[in-house]
């Protein structure tokens, strides 16, 4: 390959592996023109599979910041750069392999570290984005009905002069050990005074007092 041909070619490769949103690494030993094509197909229009040759691959991997071990580039090479989703891309390449086995899925490129071929395998058994996105958009419609519905039971229970259930106030209680120590205070402090009150009086002049205040209040004859 004479150099200027040979440095496009690590050229595209390279953007390629910058542009991919995935990149998938195989084996087509063993399969036929036909069967690429079909590939191809069942890949898809946002797929670009690529025959290429080990040695470019590693030099536009490094260039593209990309670590692919140099134990997989070995043997007739394929890329798949994934443009579009690489969950679909993923399942395309498992249900290929189903029928053509001589495929081999050697490992990828996925969100910019490497993946193994089980790891490949798993991707193609999760739901594309968009099944997810459906879903998660079907499971909010649902929750926004049912909110509608039951603000709607509201304004025709308010129209109808229904009175809507208000929340019970809550009640506060004294602690049954706060009253208990409350009392206790009281007693404690109001026993001392009255006994010091009446101890302070002798019997005496109690008896004086009351006997002076009686001659007062008795008319004189």
């Amino acid at each position: 390959m004479a150099r200027p041909v040979k440095e496009a070619a690590v050229a595209e490769l390279t953007e390629d592996f910058k542009s991919a949103n995935a990149t998938y690494l195989t084996e087509y030993r063993g399969l036929t023109v036909t069967s690429m094509k079909e590939l191809r197909r069942s890949l898809g229009a946002d797929t670009k599979y690529s025959v290429v040759k080990n040695t470019l691959t590693k030099i536009a991997a490094k260039n593209a910041g990309v670590d692919i071990s140099d134990d997989l580039l070995v043997g007739p090479s394929a890329l798949a750069f994934i443009k579009g989703d690489p969950i679909d891309a993923a399942r395309n390449l498992k249900n290929f392999q189903k029928e053509n086995p001589l495929l081999v899925v050697k490992g990828g490129i996925y969100e910019g570290k490497f993946v193994t071929t089980a790891e490949i395998m798993q991707l193609a058994d999760l739901e594309s984005r968009e099944v997810l996105l459906a879903k998660l958009a079907g499971a909010m419609k649902g929750s926004l009905a049912k909110a509608a519905r039951i603000f709607d039971a509201l304004r025709i229970k308010l129209e109808a002069g229904a009175p809507v259930a208000a929340a019970p106030a809550a009640v506060v209680e004294t602690p049954a050990p706060a009253v208990a120590e409350v009392t206790e205070e009281v007693v404690a402090v109001t026993e001392p005074v009255a006994d010091a009150a009446v101890a302070e009086v002798p019997a005496q002049e109690v008896t004086a007092d009351v006997a002076v205040e009686t001659a007062a209040e008795t008319p004189a004859e």
